[in-house]
C-alpha cells in the first residue's frame, strides 16, 4: 500500500472513530489492553477491566470469551466450576477465538483484517494530518478463512494483551477495517455519524460499536429493525439474534421509545447478555444453553454476573425465580422504608423477566 492511500485510509479511520482527524485517545485508552486474571483462580475467565471508555470493549469481547469457554470448546461440558481451572494457554485460546469471531463476523464471514503496530513508519506527518506514533505505524493483515484468523491472532496475541500494547485500540482499529468503511457508512444513520462521543476528557463507545462486537453491524440502536426518527429519518436497529445479548438499565432506560431494548439483542442465541448498568458494563450468563429455548428452564434458574470491578473476587451467583410474589410489592415496601433499593443489576434482569425476584445467595449487591 502507498503511503498516499494509508494516509487516506488513516484519515477515514480518525474521522469514523471521532469525526475529524484530530486525534484523540486518552491515556486510559492507552493502557487497555486484554488481560485475564490469574489462571486456576475464581476469576480464571475473566478479563481485567480498566477506567474509562474502553472498559465497555473490554466486558463485551468478556462475553464472546464466556460464549467460547461455555458452549463452544469442543469435549467440554456447561460447567460453572470449569471455568476456574483455566490455564494460561487456555485463556490465550479462549481470548483468540473471541477476538477472531468477532472480526470474522464483522468481515460477513468472508474476511477479517487484523491490524498490528510495527516499528516502521508508514505516514508522514503533514500540515493536515498530526501523527500519534501508533496509527501511522499499522500495518493491515487480510486473512480469508476464520480458523486462520484465529491462528493468526493467537501466535501475536501479546500485540492485545501485553504491558503498553495499546491492545483495545489496535482491536477496535481490526474491527472497523474489518467491518470496512462502506459497510460502516451503509449501517450508521443520521443518529451517529461517528463512533466515539467525547466525555469528561476522554471518549466513550457509542451503541454502534457495541453492537459491531455483539452483531457484527454497527447499527446505532438497540430496537429490533428500523424506525422512523423524529424527523422521520430511517434509524437502524438489531436485525437479528445474535449469539450475546443485551440488556440495559438506566437513566435512559423507558418502557417504549428508541431507547428500548428489543428482543433480538434481550433473547440471544445463548444465554449471556452484556449489561450497561448506568453506563458501566458488566456481563450475566447462565451455564444452561436451554435456558432461552425451554419455558420450563426459566421458572427457577441461576445466572453468574461478572462486572469487572477491581473489589470482585468471584462471579456473583444471583437465583432468578420468575414466578414468586411481583417484585414491584417489594419495592412499594422500600418506598415506605421497610425494604431494601434493588440494584441496577436486578433491574437490568427484569427488563427481560418482568416480575422476577433476585437472590443474591448471601453476597450483598455490589452493582
Amino acid at each position: 500500500m502507498s503511503q498516499r492511500r494509508r494516509a487516506v485510509f488513516t484519515k477515514k479511520l480518525r474521522q469514523s472513530l471521532f469525526g475529524n482527524t484530530v486525534p484523540g485517545f486518552s491515556s486510559d485508552w492507552e493502557r487497555a489492553c486484554f488481560r485475564f486474571h490469574n489462571p486456576f483462580s475464581d476469576l480464571a475467565f475473566a478479563l481485567e477491566a480498566g477506567k474509562g471508555g474502553a472498559r465497555s470493549i473490554q466486558m463485551a469481547v468478556q462475553g464472546s470469551i464466556i460464549k467460547h469457554l461455555l458452549f463452544t470448546r469442543k469435549g467440554e461440558d456447561c460447567n460453572f466450576h470449569r471455568l476456574h481451572a483455566l490455564s494460561r494457554r487456555q485463556q490465550r485460546q479462549a481470548l483468540a477465538e473471541a477476538l477472531a469471531g468477532i472480526l470474522w463476523a464483522a468481515g460477513e464471514a468472508q474476511q477479517a483484517t487484523v491490524c498490528l503496530v510495527t516499528e516502521d513508519t508508514y505516514i508522514a506527518s503533514t500540515p493536515d494530518y498530526s501523527g500519534d506514533n501508533f496509527t501511522e505505524r499499522l500495518r493491515l493483515f487480510e486473512v480469508s478463512e476464520k480458523d486462520a484468523t484465529e491462528k493468526f491472532i493467537y501466535d501475536h496475541l501479546k500485540c492485545f494483551s501485553g504491558e503498553g500494547s495499546r491492545g483495545v485500540i489496535l482491536f477496535l482499529y481490526s474491527l472497523i477495517f474489518s467491518r470496512t468503511f462502506e459497510r460502516l457508512q451503509r449501517d450508521l444513520d443520521a443518529s451517529t455519524t461517528h463512533l466515539l462521543q467525547p466525555n469528561a476528557g476522554g471518549f466513550l463507545c457509542r451503541q454502534a460499536v457495541l453492537n459491531m462486537i455483539l452483531t457484527g453491524r454497527a447499527h446505532p440502536n438497540v430496537f429490533n429493525g428500523c424506525q422512523d426518527g423524529k424527523s422521520q429519518e430511517p434509524l437502524r436497529g438489531v436485525l437479528e439474534r445474535s449469539e450475546v445479548g443485551y440488556l440495559q438499565w438506566g437513566k435512559r432506560t423507558s418502557e417504549d421509545g428508541p431507547s428500548q431494548v428489543g428482543s433480538m439483542l434481550k433473547t440471544p442465541r445463548l444465554p449471556i447478555w452484556l449489561c450497561d448498568l448506568r453506563g458501566s458494563h458488566g456481563v450475566l450468563f447462565s451455564t444452561n444453553r436451554q435456558l432461552l429455548s425451554d419455558w420450563k428452564a426459566e421458572r427457577l434458574f441461576d445466572l453468574y454476573f461478572y462486572g469487572g470491578q477491581p473489589s470482585e473476587k468471584k462471579a456473583a451467583r444471583l437465583t432468578v425465580d420468575t414466578h414468586s410474589h411481583h417484585w414491584e410489592r417489594d419495592q412499594r415496601e422500600d418506598d415506605h422504608g421497610l425494604g431494601r433499593r434493588f440494584s441496577p443489576v436486578e433491574m437490568a434482569i427484569r427488563t427481560k423477566w418482568r416480575e422476577a425476584t433476585v437472590n443474591w445467595n448471601g453476597t450483598a449487591p455490589y452493582f
